[in-house]
Formats: C-alpha cells, structure tokens, sequence
C-alpha cells in the first residue's frame, strides 16, 4: 500500500517547496530505502524512524518501505522531513488514517520519539501557505513562532506518539488558529544607551536622528575615544517598534542563519560584525546559501566599528545591498536572494594611530595616512549620505550628574512621525533612502530657492551624480523631521553639511 504525505523544505534562499513524502511498503527482507535526492543527514531517517517507533510504542513494519521524496530532482538536506517520512509509513501500513491533502508535517525525530525544532520553520510555512497547505502539524517548541503567520490552523506536538493518537482518531491534539497573527511571548525590551547618556556629541545625535528617520547610512569618523561607538549603539533606542509584518520577516532571517531556531526577533537587530569576519560571514553563502550578516540585520543597523580594518573585499561586496537592499547569493547549483535592508552606521579614526589632526602627536607617516584612508573605496564612500566628525569631550563633563528627561524617549516620536510621513508619501513601509530618481523628480517637492542652492554646491563642492541625488534625500528626511511639506534652503544647507568629499576622514 502506497502513502503520501506533505513536507516543506527550503529551498533557494529561504524559499520553501513543497515536498510529497511518499511511501510504500511489499514484502521483502526487512529494509528502508529513501529516494528522491536525499542528503546524507536525511537518509540517515531511517534508523531515527526504527527507534522513535520503538521508543513511542509503535509497531514498525518489518518489511520493505521505500520511501521517495518528490520531486527527485530538488535536493533535500532537512531532518524535518522525519515527520513526515514517519507518518507516510504509518499511514502506507495502515496504522491510521491518511491525513488531508491541505495539511503537511514538519519535525525532527529525536531516538527517544520526541519533535526537535525545525529551522526556518516561518518561512516553510509561509510557502506552505502560498500552496493552499491550511494545517501545519509543528514541533511544540516551534509554536510561537508559528503563531505569528496569519490565517493557518497550527497543531504542535511533542513526539511521535502524540501525532499517531492524533491520526487515529484516539487523542487529538491541541488546535490553534493563529487569526491575525499572534505574538504570545512579550518580550523584555533589550536596555540601549540612552543619548542623555553621551556627553555632548549634539551634532552627531542630530545626524543620528536623521539617519534612523529616513534609513540613510551614516560614518562617524574622529580620534579614539570620542564616543563614536557608544554613539552608535545608543541609535536601537529611536527607531520604531517592528510591526508584525516585520517581526515575521526578521524573524524568519533569524530562525534561518542564527544559532537558535526556535527564538522570536521583536526588537529590531543590531549587528556588529569583528573586522576580521569573512565576506562570507557579513553577505552570506557557503556550500548551502545561509544569510550574512547583512541580511540578519535587516530592518535594523548593521554596525562596522573601524570601517577601514575591514577586508576590502568584504566592503566591496556592500555595494548592492547598499544600493538595492538584498543580497544575491549565485552558485553553480543554486541561487539564493535575501533582504537587506539596514542602516549602515560604521566608525573610522582619520589614521592607524588615530590621532591625525588632532592635538595629540600622529605616528604615521604620509603614505600610511593616505594608505588607511583608501581602504574605503569611493563607490562605498559615496553610497554612505552622513560623513561626520566626532570630537572629544571636555573631561570636566564626563561625570557631571544628569537629572534631565530621556533624550532618547523625545527624539523616538519624532522619527515615528517622520515614519508615518513617509508611509503616507510611499503607500507602503518604506523611506526616503530607497526613493527612485523619479520619485525624487515626483515626490521630494523641493522648493525652487532650495535646488538652486543645491546646483551651486553641487558645482562648487564636486560632488557626484549620486551624492547629488542622495542630498533631495536627506534633506527630505530632515523637512519629515520638521513636519514641513516642502524640502527648503534651511534643509538642503544642513543636508549637505553632512556631505564630505570621498576618502577624507
């Protein structure tokens, strides 16, 4: 007797495809056989199959199963197709009955019959979903992020034995319609530095604010010491809250490339990569495509502390996300796209020793200024809308008692309103950083005084096509900012202040 039953798969960046776990059983020398392009880890099923049946007190046929996995020609290399394998042969030697055609099986046998977490488990099924799967039977510890997919039927279990009294009808599992989408676990919210924290540094928690409105990418460049990481860090604390649509995205990346798949990302990530990490490491790749650092963090900050310590070949490959927001990821087998749409916040001394231009005595000798300096490729320089310089403190106010209100808590609402702005102006979650030259052209409204002090500096301070365009930007993130419909001169004089020639730290 012949059985099938539906599986998911990633397949392709995340992606899932659906599978159809078929099984058959004849007489013969007891034998499991898996077909259907199965990787070593998944045929090694069968001997999970053998224990977890005897270990759930479940008859295992002693006979030839064959089971094949379709379609052939799709490699298969996830363990929670154990599930399914082992409801196809209980069904196929008639244990139970066969379940639905809209209801597929995601888990991982452990010897002892119990369900480990599946990897990826949100974005199988979401795919799931797209090809009229309505019931996903889950491993229990997959639950909650299960329930952030709206409009499923969500059956979680422990083990083996608790899916097969299910199926026959005995003992039925706990159901759960996931409605809307639900976020069930409320998470602690991570403490971040609050900018009443940082002394001084007005210009630069301005350009903060600027860059977290609008989703630019920004370069705090200074001698050490001067709070430029700290900085940094402090900017999780202004950007908005994840809505479900974004917690579901983050949290699939997550599930996908980081070391815990069952976790549930509410908080927008920040990342911050060694300098010695690998292209692959900061991109993503590898024999099988997983997401980069990049990609987990999206919708979030991507932070490079000492910039130029980078690989070159490793910022070089910033290029497209930077431009684009996803990486695509191309092999000979298969090709993998990811989002990758994060603000860059990255750190850089003006020298190896860090004290070029400053009152402090510089080591360095010429050549190795200017060989530091060009670690940053022009292309990537000119990709970064924020160039500014962070200066020391006076010592005296570094321990100076702060009694004052949350800076932090009276510049979030204001990048919140400059986000509603722009949902208004796009129709959808996006920002003023990913505008078109059309919609520049179309929805800037720059101000005829305003683009004709534009021209002049444009003129005067050489700057390139690029960097011409991506000044509308910010200076249309700035006038958001200031809930003022028009981009005026006032806008454009602070947005270009922000602008510096490539290469000069």
């Amino acid at each position: 007797m012949a059985s099938s039953i539906k599986s998911i798969v990633d397949y392709g960046g995340g992606e899932g495809v659906l599978i159809e776990v078929e099984s058959h059983i004849t007489k013969g020398l007891p034998s499991v056989t898996i077909i259907g392009y199965a990787s070593k880890a998944v045929n090694e099923a069968k001997d999970r199959l053998r224990a977890s049946f005897a270990n759930s007190d479940l008859p295992f046929p002693k006979k030839r199963i064959t089971i094949n996995l379709s379609p052939a020609d799709i490699p298969k290399d996830a363990t929670s197709l154990d599930l399914a394998m082992a409801v196809a042969v209980l069904s196929s030697d008639g244990q139970i009955k066969r379940p639905g055609s809209d209801c597929a099986f995601l888990g991982e046998l452990s010897l002892d019959g119990s369900l480990n977490s599946v990897r990826g488990a949100v974005g199988r099924i979401l795919a799931g979903k797209k090809m009229g799967v309505k019931t996903f039977v889950v491993p229990a510890t997959n639950l909650d992020q299960a329930l952030l997919v709206p409009g499923i039927v969500i059956k979680p279990a422990a083990g083996l034995r608790d899916v097969f009294l299910d199926l026959a009808e005995t003992l039925s599992l706990k159901t759960v319609q996931t409605g809307k989408g639900k976020l069930v676990k409320k998470l602690k919210p991570k403490v971040s530095i609050d900018f009443s924290e940082i002394s001084g540094q007005v210009i630069a928690k301005r350009a903060l604010e600027i860059a977290a409105a609008g989703h630019h990418n920004i370069l705090l460049h200074g001698p050490p010491g001067t709070g430029k990481t700290m900085l940094a860090r402090a900017m999780c604390g202004i950007l908005p809250d994840l809505d479900h649509s974004e917690v579901l995205e983050v949290t699939h990346l997550h599930s996908l490339g980081s070391a815990s798949s069952e976790d549930i990302v509410a908080q927008r990530p920040f990342r911050s990569p060694h300098h010695t990490a690998s292209t692959v490491a900061i991109i993503g790749g590898g024999s099988k495509p997983k997401p980069g650092e990049a990609s987990l963090a999206h919708r979030g900050v991507l932070f490079l502390d000492e910039l130029p310590e980078f690989n070159h070949q490793c910022l070089e490959s910033l290029r497209q996300p930077l431009e684009d927001g996803y990486v695509t990821i191309a092999r000979a087998k298969e090709s993998a796209t990811y989002p990758a749409d994060f603000i860059l916040v990255a750190t850089a001394n003006p020298c190896p020793c860090g004290y070029f231009n400053t009152t402090k005595p510089c080591s360095c000798s010429a050549a190795a200024i200017a060989k530091y300096q060009r670690r940053v490729s022009g292309p990537i320089s000119d990709r970064i809308d924020l160039h500014l310089p962070v200066h020391g403190v006076e010592h005296r106010k570094l321990l100076e008692k702060r009694s004052g209100p949350s800076e932090t808590a009276a510049i979030k609402p204001r990048v919140e309103r400059a986000y509603a702005f722009q949902r208004q102006r796009f129709g959808a979650a996006r920002f003023n950083n990913s505008m078109t030259n059309k919609e520049v052209r179309e929805l800037a409204n720059l101000s005829p005084p305003a683009k004709a002090l534009l021209d002049n500096a444009a003129e005067k301070l050489n700057i390139s096509a690029r960097s011409y365009v991506r000044s509308v930007k910010v200076a249309r993130t700035i006038a958001d900012l200031s809930g003022e419909l028009s981009i005026e001169p006032e806008h454009i004089s602070e947005a270009l202040q922000y602008r510096q020639p490539a290469q000069s730290f």
